[in-house]
């Protein structure tokens, strides 16, 4: 990977030759060696070497200093052996770069200096230009030789997500001042929502532009909405920037949290595979994504504090499901719990891949 001075990939790397893997074999609906698992948060918060590398660095630093996000990035894979690492990041990270102020607080998540409410406020947002993503590109750089044969997944946010963070000024449990402003100034939503597009679509071609294998879109409260008002608020823009990937030719993963009734509606936004939570059966999923795409997921988190009898019978279940599936990647339904045992993990992925292929 080659890049300009002023950050924007001037050209693509050569793309490694991954044929095989299991995780890419899944994601586009072939039969793979062994069923492949990663799981979202898997660098983080649950490994001691995570914790000791963070302890003097805040977490936008740790996202935003190549050699860093490299290393957190690479823990999860070395420790537990997972078919795909994803790039050490945060959703608010593209806020962050275009300079809207924003951090993120321990214990709290992100928060934002001043909530986005007005017409005017929505007119003097910055958005991303591709120059402002060189240190991730830089992370990228640092990681696809360093990682061999395991694919690398980039992410990004989706709209309806940080368009909320930025309502509300941080996290919110019932998003009534995103829903608000949905309902009363459509207008207003809609350009909010169309600028967060373009720059979430930045954010994410630069990444596939520096070399990673796929990409994954969070819509993290999405399963605050109706699937009617999913459709007529969030769908247009999450499809503008699923659909600005299509040329890449990577896969595009769509996830959310208690999606269950907008999988059909997530699925005819662009993506390739859906992400499913705890709450739905795979199989369940897939019937409501239409039936044609592989799905990833999706053991409720808690389950690996249940000792690994319970742990493998979900395992077995859930391999189970997603046999029936046009494809099928085994992870968490949500991420990894700061306080699960990383032995656990590393035990639960050897229990994946001793699943019989199907």
């Amino acid at each position: 990977m080659t890049a300009g001075t002023a950050g924007i990939v001037s050209a693509p790397p050569a793309r490694r030759d991954l044929a095989g893997s299991p995780f890419l074999d899944a994601v586009r609906g072939r039969r793979p060696a062994r069923l492949p698992v990663w799981f979202m948060r898997q660098a983080g918060r649950s490994l001691p070497e995570y914790r000791a590398l963070r302890a003097d660095n805040g977490m936008l630093e740790a996202c935003l200093t190549p050699d860093l996000t490299c290393e957190i990035t690479l823990q999860p894979v070395r420790r537990h052996g997972v078919d795909a690492a994803i790039l050490f990041s945060d959703i608010v990270v593209p806020l962050y770069l275009a300079g809207i102020g924003v951090d993120i607080v321990p214990g709290t998540g992100p928060v934002v200096d001043s909530p986005v409410r007005t017409a005017a406020d929505v007119e003097a947002l910055p958005e991303l230009a591709p120059e402002q993503v060189g240190r991730v590109a830089d992370a990228i750089a640092l990681l696809l030789p360093e990682l061999g044969d395991t694919p690398l997944i980039g992410f990004a946010g989706a709209p309806f997500t940080l368009a909320s963070y930025l309502i509300e000024g941080g996290p919110s449990r019932n998003h009534e001042r995103t829903k608000a402003l949905m309902r009363s100034r459509p207008q207003v939503w809609h350009a909010l929502m169309a600028k967060l597009a373009r720059s979430t679509g930045v954010f994410l071609q630069q990444q596939a532009a520096a070399g990673v294998d796929a990409l994954q879109l969070f819509d993290s409260w999405a399963g605050a909405l109706s699937e009617r008002d999913y459709r007529e608020f969030v769908l247009p823009h999450s499809a503008a920037v699923l659909g600005g990937l299509a040329g890449t030719g990577l896969p595009r993963i769509h996830f959310g949290v208690g999606t269950g009734e907008l999988y059909g509606a997530m699925t005819e936004a662009g993506a390739d595979v859906i992400g499913v939570d705890w709450r739905t059966p795979l199989d369940v999923a897939a019937r409501r994504a239409g039936g044609a795409v592989p799905v990833q997921g999706n053991l409720d988190p808690a389950v690996l504090f249940a000792g690994q009898e319970a742990i493998d019978a979900e395992v077995a279940r859930i391999a189970a499901e997603g046999a029936r599936c046009p494809g099928h990647v085994f992870n968490l339904g949500h991420g990894v719990l700061p306080q699960t045992d990383p032995d656990v993990i590393t035990r639960t992925v050897e229990a994946v891949h001793a699943q019989p292929t199907r």
